[in-house]
């Protein structure tokens, strides 16, 4: 299953921070993460995964610093900050309340005719 677009576009960074949320992981590692918990589902693209990055550490929400992989390469590691935890936070309150919601407009609809 190929996830839309624009759904990607709309949670993407609700995502990373959930992904960095319980330990500091550098950008591969990150969509590595994403793929692996959504049961190879999610396969974000590096296209947006480091915009995501970039704009979620201009806004405070994570911070990146320099740091030897376990290969001994050099990556930016992210980490979740103190706002960004109260981002995350409230964004997953908003995001159960709309799944929520959602399920039950389409558990409750009518079958579509053919």
């Amino acid at each position: 299953m190929t996830p839309r677009a624009d759904l990607l576009q709309g949670t993407l960074d609700m995502l990373v921070m959930r992904a960095v949320a319980d330990e500091p992981l550098h950008g591969y590692a990150i969509g590595n993460r994403l793929r692996l918990i959504s049961g190879e589902r999610l396969q974000v693209p590096q296209g947006s995964l480091y915009p995501s990055l970039h704009r979620l550490e201009r806004k405070g929400l994570l911070k990146g610093e320099w740091a030897a992989t376990d290969t001994g390469r050099e990556a930016k590691v992210y980490h979740l900050t103190v706002k960004g935890r109260r981002q995350l936070a409230s964004e997953i309150s908003t995001w159960s309340e709309l799944s929520t919601a959602i399920a039950l407009v389409l558990g409750n609809s009518l079958e579509v005719k053919r």
